[in-house]
């Protein structure tokens, strides 16, 4: 996983926990459960690039390429 890549998923996942607090600070629940969403948006994107990653170890492995 690129670094930008990880950098875009944190600052998804900060802004959603940001979106629930202020959601429910203020008791507006379409706010919290917006950010929650971004939260799980982040954690689905995160897990991609995490097998990505794996399946790209695999690869090098199988063929020699160890960078």
């Amino acid at each position: 996983m690129g670094i930008a890549d990880k950098a875009r998923n944190k600052a998804e996942d900060l802004g959603g926990k940001a979106k629930e607090a202020a959601g429910n600070a203020t008791g507006d629940k379409d706010l919290e459960n917006e950010g929650k969403g971004d939260q799980i948006e982040s954690a689905v994107k995160d897990a991609g690039e995490k097998v990505k990653d794996a399946a790209s170890t695999i690869k090098d492995k199988l063929t020699g390429n160890n960078g």
